[in-house]
């Protein structure tokens, strides 16, 4: 594989999940698979024609490689990091109504949360163009913390670009414990993405534009807000650029965010003027709610072709 043009880190685990519409207490069948913001976007990425590479631990099971497995599947390149005195970590998903998604996770102590700065491989992310982080891994452990900040360290003395998704998970830390870690990462970085709540995180108090005005001052070049159906809004220096989102009929929204920051990233990285760029990040973000599952429904290029366009035909022949 040629060096990839993002690399990014974190914990994928696998993933349980109902198959109709209820509580766990009384589902008859579950579907498996894996489940990880990094990876998901990593995924999306690759399938829009973006050489990307994951780095995360599993641990020494089934699980594990299943992780590696998917992932590599789908075109990516994997660093998968085998942790023989740690379990895999799991993620069960439920639909308790036709309009809720409940998520729980399994991972404390996982594989996954004991990443550390020794596992980052020389030259990984000096090679390339992009790195990407959320705000899940330094919340995992202080290992995985001191692995995030190494990898932006590295990134900002080589010219690598850092993209940062808030993506702030409650089960993790509180909005006390996490905004100060967040914001930091936040202020270190080119691209930051996130909702409204989550800028209220960084910045408790004030509005997004503000907090956009607050990371510009730190240096960060680019703040993205995700507005789920309303589309998004970037906000650069001097200037605010909105885009709506597409109308449709939301399956499982979970991994939206991730697939639009693939779509988002991989437009950059292929020129697209700001408009295309958000166009794309839209769409992408729309179609992975078509279908249940974190990242099954990330398209491919010729897949936003045909929903863009907006064929009306539900047949292809």
């Amino acid at each position: 594989m040629t060096s990839p043009s993002v690399v990014t880190l974190g914990e994928t685990m696998a993933l349980v999940r109902t198959t109709e519409i209820g509580s766990l207490r009384h589902a008859n069948s579950l579907a498996f698979g894996i489940g990880g913001a990094e990876s998901n976007v990593a995924i999306g990425l690759a399938r829009l024609g973006i050489p990307t590479s994951w780095l995360g631990r599993v641990g020494d099971d089934s699980l594990g490689e299943r992780v590696a497995r998917e992932i590599r599947g789908d075109g990516v390149d994997v660093r998968a990091i085998v942790d023989a005195d740690a379990a895999t970590g799991l993620m069960v998903k439920e639909r308790p109504s036709a309009a809720s998604t409940a998520v729980h996770y399994y991972r404390a102590g996982s594989a996954g949360s004991r990443l550390r700065p020794e596992d980052l491989p020389d030259g990984w992310v000096e090679r390339a163009s992009l790195l990407h982080i959320t705000g899940i891994t330094p919340l995992l452990s202080d290992t995985a913390e001191a692995a995030v900040h190494l990898a932006i360290d590295r990134a900002r003395a080589a010219g690598t670009r850092v993209s940062f998704d808030i993506n702030y998970r409650s089960a993790l830390a509180s909005p006390a414990v996490a905004g100060p870690a967040l914001r930091d990462i936040a202020e270190r970085s080119d691209i930051v993405f996130g909702g409204a709540e989550e800028f209220a995180i960084l910045y408790p108090g004030i509005s997004v534009a503000d907090a956009a005005a607050r990371l510009h001052d730190a240096g960060c070049a680019t703040t993205v807000l995700k507005q789920g159906p309303d589309g998004a809004t970037v906000f650069t220096a001097g200037s605010v650029v909105g885009a709506p989102g597409f109308t449709i009929d939301p399956v499982d929204t979970v991994g939206a965010g991730d697939a639009f920051v693939a779509g988002y990233l991989s437009a950059l990285l292929d020129g697209q003027d700001l408009e295309a760029v958000l166009r794309r990040a839209n769409a992408c973000g729309a179609m992975a709610c078509l279908v249940p599952g974190d990242w099954e429904a990330a398209p491919t290029l010729r897949d936003l072709e045909r929903f863009v366009d907006g064929d009306s035909d539900p047949v292809r022949r």
